[in-house]
């Protein structure tokens, strides 16, 4: 790849239907959470001042839109019928469980809406996305068509950008996106890092919780994007991090170029095979380790310390994007406070995400990184570049559209489902995405 090529942040901005319903198992902060009154104006605001943060230091920040919610055609798939006020309704009484998941914001995860391999890594030279099917959890596999047209309509050129459909939705071909993956560099050259939490087959998985994404995912989507066998490595969360409310990846590790922030207990095996690779490759990894005795495992999920950003300032250093909750935890911020004199991050910065982390995720969750060059930025669709402009505008239509409270019972009211559809055909609108969604299209 070019030693041009700039990281895109593309976040998703948080949906009107934002709510506490505890639907993610193995989320310790979802399932904390659940039942709780959430404030979705409250939430999207302050995901779309974390994007303007980046923006200010100098990172390259898009949005992606919020998904149809609740998803009516969902519940009329399994047996709900009617007018839309009546499928919400009969679905209320008889199966609130369903219609929570049919409600669910979680798209607003924009690290879940797929894999992305940027085009130096790849045989034929594009930018290849696969939409995650997030097969594990039926709320999020709601997601997976919606964000396939979305990704069409924000990256189109064929001759640039290749799409793949998601993986078929069955348990041994799970696929989270991108928290289960990272890329790290030496100089122009990519190392595709694909973490994975059991095989299909194997017995050999998690006690307490569920192993989202398979090895046969993660082959699976390296072969689509024509990845060359010597940059790819597989990698597997250590099962007692899953037990602990490691979900996803990114809630132990991240990394960004030659730098690797991650806690002792996070893959089973070691990072030998990434060291190798760098020296090899004429380079060095610079690996910051976490010990346990340095920040218990529990703390680490609790604090989100590891779901941060490794993004590059306008003066060039590498800056890590934290939540204030790290911030608030004595072990945790003595380690933040100690990773300057470790040389490989020159400072940290916090965001306040709290809507977001109190719903289970934090700012890695919030974004998909996309490695592009500057041609290939050219050719996004240039609305959904976050400017002075279009952030004026979408904190004007959050202020019109979205409500202060809602509980898991307010995805009943129609009215909500008024209020969110009206709000997603005016933002397809201001940022330039045409019919996206099936009620536009009706």
């Amino acid at each position: 790849m070019s030693e041009h090529s700039i990281q895109v942040n593309f976040d998703g901005i948080v949906g009107p239907t934002h709510n506490y319903a505890g639907l993610s198992v193995g989320n310790l902060a979802s399932q904390r959470h659940a039942h709780r009154a959430s404030n979705p104006k409250q939430a999207a605001l302050q995901g779309l001042a974390k994007m303007k943060f980046l923006a200010d230091l100098g990172v390259r920040q898009a949005v992606l839109p919020p998904q149809d919610r609740p998803d009516v055609s969902a519940l009329r798939r399994v047996g709900f019928c009617g007018s839309d006020a009546e499928v919400l309704g009969r679905a209320a009484r008889e199966s609130p469980g369903l219609l929570a998941a049919c409600g669910s914001a979680s798209a607003m995860w924009a690290a879940n809406a797929a894999t992305v391999s940027p085009s130096g890594d790849c045989a034929d030279g594009r930018v290849h996305f696969t939409a995650a099917n997030l097969a594990t959890q039926f709320h999020r596999s709601l997601e997976s068509a919606t964000t396939a047209v979305v990704l069409k309509a924000i990256f189109k050129d064929e001759n640039i950008f290749a799409h793949h459909a998601p993986l078929p939705t069955v348990a041994a071909f799970a696929d989270e996106g991108a928290a289960n993956h990272m890329r790290l560099t030496a100089g122009a050259t990519g190392l595709e890092i694909f973490v994975y939490g059991r095989n299909a087959s194997d017995e050999n998985r998690p006690a307490r919780f569920p192993a989202r994404q398979t090895r046969e995912a993660s082959e699976a989507i390296a072969r689509l994007h024509r990845l060359t066998s010597a940059n790819v490595l597989f990698l597997r969360q250590n099962p007692r991090a899953i037990d602990a409310g490691v979900f996803h990846n990114d809630v132990a590790a991240v990394g960004y170029r030659d730098v690797l922030l991650y806690h002792e207990s996070a893959f089973e095996d070691s990072i030998g095979a990434m060291e190798s690779w760098f020296k090899k490759s004429g380079g060095r990894l610079q690996a910051v380790r976490v010990s346990e005795k340095e920040v218990p495992l529990d703390e680490a999920v609790s604090s989100y310390l590891f779901n941060g950003q490794l993004v590059i300032d306008k003066r060039g250093e590498m800056v890590l994007i934290a939540p204030t909750e790290a911030r608030d935890c004595s072990r945790t911020q003595d380690v933040l406070g100690g990773l300057s004199a470790r040389g490989a991050i020159q400072r940290v910065e916090f965001v306040d995400v709290r809507q977001s982390m109190d719903n289970g995720g934090g700012p890695a969750c919030l974004r998909l990184a996309v490695e592009l060059t500057p041609r290939e930025i050219d050719a996004v669709l240039p609305a959904v570049f976050l400017d002075e402009q279009l952030y004026a505008k979408l904190r004007a239509w959050i202020g019109q559209h979205y409500r202060d409270r809602l509980l898991p019972a307010d995805l009943a009211d129609p009215k909500l489902l008024s209020e969110s559809r009206s709000a997603l055909d005016e933002l397809t609108s201001v940022l330039g995405l045409g019919s996206i969604y099936p009620f536009q299209r009706a």
